[in-house]
């Protein structure tokens, strides 16, 4: 992974391109984007123990908005470098930034935000983070208090 390109990013994965993964114009379709990103954010999310947290506390994350700039189109064969890092953090959500790196091109392909709300799925709404994922979100991206 070229150190320029993606080391802001506080979690990164390799994720080979599939061959069923591109369209009828011969590149990997848009929506496959989403999918990366859905990859890394998931990864992330392991880092932070989210899954054990929400099954204990019924208090988890939900995808509030997401966005792609697209760069350049991928094609099979190739890998990919996917990341993330938090923007920003608010009451009760953060943006996690991620970019999507082609090894074979040795370019960014595509980046883009998703808004992360913390939503308590046994009340059905949202809620301030709790202190204990803000804390290891803060640790994780060695952010200061």
């Amino acid at each position: 992974m070229p150190d320029d390109v993606l080391s802001a990013c506080t979690v990164t994965m390799n994720v080979p391109v599939a061959w069923g993964e591109m369209d009828a114009m011969g590149h990997v379709n848009n929506i496959i984007y989403f999918r990366y990103f859905e990859t890394i954010r998931i990864a992330y999310f392991d880092r932070l123990k989210m899954t054990d947290y929400t099954r204990e506390t019924g208090i988890g994350p939900i995808l509030a908005a997401t966005e792609c700039r697209f760069k350049m189109p991928l094609q099979y064969p190739d890998t990919i470098i996917v990341g993330t890092k938090i923007h920003a953090m608010e009451e009760d959500r953060f943006v996690m930034g991620y970019e999507v790196f082609s090894t074979k091109r040795q370019r960014i392909a595509a980046d883009g935000e998703g808004v992360i709300v913390t939503y308590d799925y046994r009340n059905n709404k949202k809620v301030p983070i709790p202190g204990v994922l803000r804390a290891r979100i803060m640790d994780l991206e060695k952010m200061e208090p």
